[in-house]
């Protein structure tokens, strides 16, 4: 029997920064209190090959666009700021071409999922609401939708 669905409780969310310019990193931070992480799609474009004695258009796949951002909302704490403020630090530290992965394990699924991206360069503003959470949401820059991979279980960060 075909299972029903996955639940989201238990997602793990990470990053972690290349030791070789354009190979998936081998170790990976685990980032805490993560509400939401938005979806990066990705939209073929079709080519139109049609010719003068064609009745119709005729089609054939062209390129793929992925969205621009991925969306974080995380719970704004002092911890949390503190390590999204290393994701940055990490990130304007990197030379020779390296670049900065964010892995994403849902239980129940054999891979995990994999995003090249940018973080902001300062931490947002948030919206302050009467009797709610303060949560943050973190825009990243899309470079690069790796797709689902082996999964590289995450360490705490500090």
């Amino acid at each position: 029997m075909a299972t029903a669905g996955v639940s989201t409780l238990g997602v793990k969310f990470a990053y972690g920064v290349e030791t070789t310019a354009g190979t998936k990193p081998t170790a990976f931070t685990l980032l805490t209190r993560i509400n939401n992480i938005g979806e990066v799609t990705v939209e073929p474009e079709s080519i139109d090959a049609s010719a003068l004695e064609d009745k119709q258009t005729r089609n054939i796949a062209g390129r793929d666009t992925v969205s621009d951002t991925m969306a974080v909302e995380v719970n704004k704490t002092n911890d949390t700021i503190k390590e999204w403020e290393k994701v940055i630090t990490d990130y304007q530290a990197l030379t020779g071409g390296k670049r900065m992965w964010f892995e994403i394990i849902t239980p129940g699924f054999e891979k995990a999922e994999f995003v090249v991206a940018q973080p902001p360069s300062k931490l947002p503003i948030s919206a302050k609401e009467q009797n709610s959470l303060q949560t943050m949401t973190i825009n990243l820059i899309v470079e690069e939708m790796i797709g689902s991979e082996a999964t590289v279980e995450p360490t705490p960060g500090e």
